[in-house]
């Protein structure tokens, strides 16, 4: 490994127009990798959490004050590829003929109806993203906000070859060429994008920042209050584990200096794999809704310069992601949430499950459309109460189901209702016939050719 892979990544990150703080934040990270990084934490250097504050705990806060400091951010670079589109996942349909989008824009709307405040509601693009959500932001006029832009650009940065850390070069599809560089970026891209400055400029103190397929991540003014009154300069949510969350973010303190970190399964020393699966243990998980004191942020990044290291995540994959036999690369990743690591003082905030409810499946998808869930006229989406703290489990046959394509397929009358349901597992190829009505515990068997459900059908698992 040499300085030359390093300086040819740089170079064509310039020659693409790149911001010069964003290839710095590259190069920083490639050096950490030269020099052997991988940020792992080890269980030996961390202990639990503590105790942390909860939401039903905060005292009532006026909304009309505390939100009048506040922007909404969604992270909305992603592409609906795992389900098979090409689509910005934010514009496919969430329930109700409205897309998370729309719902995410209702939301906001009505925020600002019912308190008088001004919310701004910002996305964070990536090249992929952003022209067509921009399209769809177009209907929504009474959705801007003087002197704020309605996004900002992510970054994007180099794959490099896994063999030599050079850039890789794929001349069949040369957007296969590059990676953004995780959501840690949205810091940065805040600043360089001029995003940051103009939220300040005009009195805007805090955001929360949340994924753009969490609809669960609503805008809370007892948070808001919380933070101003406590002085918080960065606060996550956090959900209780569950034996679901295993493999996901859990936070802990770092035994060196008290601060908390964020551990990922990819900063996890092989030796702690089962300790990192102990959920009882590290007990909070985070929702990747975080809230921040932009003005502490804006004085951290330009102490820094503008790059604000996080730990390194290295993440090991091909130059296309579908082709198995093409070249192996890495892509040099952060987490939004490690920043907590970053700000002496941060937080941590346990919320119900109702606030963590991100879609990154069909299965999800489904539970999302179903009974299960309702939709007021200002597009809040609820779980129904009595379902609130246990959700359906849901596991449909990747086989036909992965792809959004034959999901709606073999839903044409629209999802079973899922509101007795504790788990509904299909193998094979069915067909559900609308009004189909699940309870309990069911197994669907299709594995030896496609069925058809009929319609109406009760499937009653529960004796």
């Amino acid at each position: 490994m040499s300085d030359d892979g390093r300086r040819l990544a740089a170079d064509k990150m310039r020659a693409a127009g790149a911001h010069e703080e964003a290839v710095r934040a590259f190069e920083s990270a490639y050096t950490r990798l030269q020099s052997g990084e991988a940020a792992l934490l080890p269980s030996a250097d961390l202990e639990p959490a503590g105790d942390a504050a909860t939401l039903d705990g905060l005292p009532d806060a006026d909304p009309a004050q505390a939100l009048g400091s506040v922007a909404l951010i969604k992270l909305n670079g992603g592409l609906a590829t795992t389900m098979g589109l090409r689509e910005p996942k934010s514009l496919i349909e969430a329930r109700d003929g409205h897309s998370f989008l729309e719902i995410i824009i209702g939301q906001t709307l009505a925020l600002r109806r019912r308190y008088g405040v001004g919310l701004p509601l910002i996305l964070m693009d990536s090249q992929a993203t952003r022209e067509a959500t921009l399209a769809a932001l177009a209907s929504h006029p009474e959705l801007e906000h003087d002197g704020i832009a309605p996004d900002f650009l992510q970054s994007m940065i180099p794959k490099l070859e896994a063999d030599t850390l050079a850039p890789v070069s794929w001349p069949a599809a040369p957007a296969l060429e590059w990676c953004p560089p995780g959501h840690g970026d949205v810091y940065g891209a805040l600043r360089r994008s001029g995003m940051l400055a103009a939220l300040l400029s005009r009195g805007f103190r805090y955001a929360m920042i949340s994924n753009a397929d969490n609809l669960g991540a609503r805008v809370d003014a007892r948070v808001a209050s919380h933070l101003a009154a406590q002085r918080i300069p960065f606060l996550m949510e956090v959900v209780l584990g569950t034996e679901a969350d295993r493999k996901g973010g859990h936070v802990a303190r770092r035994r060196s200096d008290g601060r908390l970190v964020l551990r990922e399964t990819a900063q996890t020393p092989p030796d702690d794999e089962e300790s990192f699966r102990d959920y009882r243990r590290w007990r909070y998980y985070n929702t990747n809704s975080v809230w921040v004191d932009l003005q502490v942020l804006s004085d951290r990044l330009q102490d820094s310069g503008g790059v604000l290291d996080l730990p390194l995540i290295v993440n090991r994959k091909t130059v296309d992601p579908r082709d198995s036999r093409s070249p192996a690369v890495i892509q040099l990743e952060s987490a939004m949430g490690a920043a907590i690591g970053a700000f002496a003082g941060a937080a941590l905030l346990l919320v119900p499950r109702t606030r963590f409810a991100p879609v990154k499946t069909t299965d999800d998808l489904l539970v999302l459309r179903s009974d299960v869930y309702t939709v007021d006229g200002e597009l809040d989406v609820q779980p129904i109460p009595e379902r609130a703290d246990s959700l359906p489990y849901v596991e449909l046959d990747p086989r036909f189901y992965k792809l959004i394509d034959g999901f709606e397929r073999r839903f044409p009358g629209g999802p079973p209702s899922l509101r007795e349901a504790r788990r509904l597992v299909v193998h094979g190829d069915a067909t559900f016939g609308a009004g189909v009505v699940v309870r309990g515990d069911v197994a669907v068997d299709a594995a030896d050719g496609p069925i058809e459900i009929d319609q109406g059908a009760v499937l009653d698992g529960s004796a």
